[in-house]
């Protein structure tokens, strides 16, 4: 286990850029600089664009920055990223494996004898609620459903790192929550430490330990870094109605209005 001071993610001035068709450098991201501690729950914000699922990718290994550099546990990070587990926006299911399946496979393909992978994923989907549903197909069950299946997927790996890109953006408000309570659950068995993307602010604040705003593109940036001093274990319904909670919110939407704006009119001004 790493000691308590080494971030299990530490990005230094990590810039990232990309090249576009007529030979000029798109700079996405510009000298973003963010730790994450072992254990800590550390959520992104920005406006559409921002660049936030890029940096979610650059500390996954999926992208390489043009500058700066990426430490995991205090390692240089050279690759794909072992230590992290990674769940997209889009559900990442295989449509002919049942439930139980799809969540052994994690297992199954890291040399795990197929009897003890099934039985593991059991266990992992019986503990996201969903026991009962281990022989049904990805068509046969809700979004909320196929989440949690997405969750114990990627869990069963047990992973050091857990890294989420808009992971609830597609389900309606309702189970979202409903997902975030289980997710904080679940995390507070063992407290990995969690970079999780989202545009959602009051979800951001309701679920982390730290909320970091970043800045319309291009070249966005990292503007703001503010700590939730609201007290653990949470629950999503409830905490939203404590006055920390909406001073806090306040707070960071006054800054993170005008970054929302801007790209609001970069976007509209690129469409005309």
């Amino acid at each position: 286990m790493a000691a308590a001071t080494t971030p299990a993610v530490a990005l230094d001035n990590a810039t990232v850029a990309f090249g576009l068709a007529d030979a000029r450098v798109y700079t996405a991201v510009d000298k973003a600089t963010l730790s994450v501690a072992d254990g800590e729950f550390v959520a992104i914000v920005g406006p559409t664009g921002c660049g936030k699922s890029t940096l979610l990718n650059v500390a996954a290994g999926l992208l390489k920055p043009a500058g700066g550099s990426v430490r995991i546990f205090d390692r240089p990070l050279s690759g794909l990223n072992p230590q992290a587990g990674y769940l997209f926006q889009a559900d990442a299911l295989f449509p002919w494996k049942t439930a139980l399946d799809n969540v052994a496979i994690g297992l199954e393909i890291s040399g795990v004898a197929r009897a003890e992978a099934l039985e593991r994923a059991q266990a992992w989907l019986t503990s996201v609620g969903l026991g009962a549903f281990g022989n049904r197909y990805p068509h046969m069950m809700s979004g909320g459903q196929r989440k949690r299946v997405g969750l114990a997927q990627v869990l069963i790996r047990n992973p050091k790192i857990l890294l989420m890109d808009e992971p609830f953006g597609p389900l309606d408000a309702q189970t979202r929550q409903i997902m975030g309570n289980l997710l904080l659950d679940l995390w507070n068995r063992d407290r990995k430490a969690v970079l999780f993307v989202t545009h959602d602010l009051e979800e951001a604040i309701a679920l982390a330990d730290r909320v970091v705003i970043m800045s319309a593109g291009p070249a966005s940036r990292i503007i703001g870094d503010w700590r939730v001093a609201l007290p653990r274990p949470r629950d999503i319904f409830e905490v939203r109605l404590q006055h920390d909670f909406h001073a806090l919110h306040r707070e960071i939407w006054n800054v993170l209005k005008d970054e929302v704006m801007k790209g609001y009119a970069q976007s509209a001004g690129a469409l005309s």
